[in-house]
């Protein structure tokens, strides 16, 4: 039997690591979403064998049912709890449900 990722993970950890957030699409209104916000996610890239790269950028992960569109790379994203407006720089689905958006700090709050 199937695992309904939405309501069974995805979801509830929404519900226990969320905070609300706006998503700001280009040349659109923005709307409510909810999403498990990280302001220093390290990001690890291997390059050869016993060399990595890593990257601390901000990241806000949200379920994907929450979107009414694919969100794009240049779509905004206001997070409430730290008083700043980002960028979205890439778009990460995992195949479950769950996009990992990769953000930067516009300087805007």
């Amino acid at each position: 039997m199937p695992i309904d990722w939405d309501a069974m993970v995805l979801g509830p950890c929404e519900g226990v690591f969320g905070e609300p957030a706006t998503y700001i699409p280009a040349g659109g209104s923005g709307y409510a979403i909810t999403g498990v916000f990280d302001s220093a996610y390290k990001d690890v890239t291997l390059i050869d064998v016993g060399v990595d790269a890593n990257a601390v950028q901000p990241v806000l992960g949200v379920r994907a049912a929450l979107f009414t569109g694919q969100p794009m790379q240049g779509d905004q994203v206001r997070i409430p709890s730290v008083g700043k407006l980002y960028f979205i720089r890439d778009v990460r689905p995992d195949g479950h449900g769950w996009i990992k958006l990769m953000l930067a700090d516009t300087g805007n709050p």
